[in-house]
Order: C-alpha cells, then structure tokens, then sequence
C-alpha cells in the first residue's frame, strides 16, 4: 500500500508534457506579449517623453553614484 501511494504521489507531482499544438500558442502569446512591450502603441506622447526623461535622470544618477563609488573605492594614496 505504502508503495502504491507513493507510485501515486509521483505520477501526480510530475508535470505533463506539452503537446506541440499547445507548445505553439504558448510561444505565440509570449513572442506577441513582448514584441508589444517594446513597441508601447496605447502609450500617450507625453507619458513616452515623461518615461524617456526619467529614464535619462536615473542613468545619469546612477553613472554619478558609481564615479563616486570607483573614486572612494580606487582612490591613490599620495
């Protein structure tokens, strides 16, 4: 009994294999789901520009927080 139910416990924990129709939606929804993220069509104008200025600001900061880092860290004694 106890090899039974563990025999079971197996099939039932083992994932299933996807057949290849199946395989081919997934993929699909996933290629057009990122393809979409990229591109941002609904995105308004403004929030585009908002987005690409905030994201200019936080590379710049982060480019000035790691100068400083390699400065502190690399700095020669004289």
């Amino acid at each position: 009994m106890f090899v039974t139910l563990l025999c079971l416990g197996h099939e039932l924990s083992r994932p299933t294999p996807v057949i290849d129709e199946e395989r081919y939606f997934l993929l699909s929804a996933i290629n057009k789901s990122t393809s979409q993220d990229k591109e941002w069509p609904d995105l308004p104008s403004w929030q585009r520009m908002a987005s690409e200025k905030a994201i200019e600001r936080y590379a710049a900061t982060q480019e000035k927080k790691w100068r400083r880092w390699n400065e502190a860290m690399f700095e020669r004694s004289a």
